[in-house]
């Protein structure tokens, strides 16, 4: 009896604690890097003091000039007044007319349009229902979609592709429409978080 305790009890005693053990230690690390995680986003919004506007003063592009990209026809256009100003808007893009062309450009806050292009998201986030477009943020008011600036702590999983680089303080940020965003992991998925609205000086 005394060998077979020996041989099978005690070595099994010793394997049970040693597993023991080391699922301690991984649910210590894994609880260590959940904390880092969570301190990491928290500590965005604090050094933006929950500001929600940048001076475009402080912000520095990475690439000096943006490619501007133009057509010579809109056909099915439909006309944005906005502010005495008349913009254009045609294939779930916002233009603008210069010498005999359309320049594409991201909308501006106020716009509205009747139809939600087929590839929206919703995102819900607080209180609001946002319908995400290629970067461009729309709430329902009526029967109308109107382009508004997102909360700060929006949270999406793709930037369009026409993104820039940017960076503020030393830090490096990404933005689109003049909305700033920093990378964070939600449940291991890369994804962007709306951290700032650039005031345009």
């Amino acid at each position: 009896m005394k060998t077979f305790i020996k041989i099978y009890v005690i070595p099994a005693m010793f394997l049970a604690a040693l597993s023991t053990q080391v699922s301690a230690q991984v649910t210590r690390r894994n609880s260590k890097e959940k904390t880092v995680k969570t301190t990491t986003t928290k500590r965005t919004v604090a050094n933006n003091g929950n500001t929600r506007r940048v001076s475009s003063t402080k912000v520095t592009y990475k690439k000096p000039t943006r490619k501007v990209v133009s057509v010579r026809s809109l056909p099915k256009r439909t006309v944005i007044n906005h502010k005495g100003q008349n913009y254009y808007y045609a294939n779930n893009k916002f233009y603008t007319q210069s010498r005999g062309r359309y320049i594409v450009i991201a909308p501006k806050v106020g716009f509205r349009i009747k139809v939600l292009p087929p590839n929206y998201k919703r995102i819900r986030f607080n209180t609001h229902n946002y319908y995400n477009v290629n970067g461009t943020f729309y709430i329902q008011i009526n029967n109308e979609y109107e382009v508004v600036d997102p909360e700060i702590g929006t949270v999406v999983y793709e930037l369009p592709e026409d993104y820039e680089k940017v960076t503020i303080d030393g830090q490096t940020y990404y933005e689109y429409a003049n909305v700033l965003y920093e990378k964070v992991q939600v449940d291991g998925t890369r994804a962007y978080e709306v951290i700032g609205i650039i005031d345009m000086e």
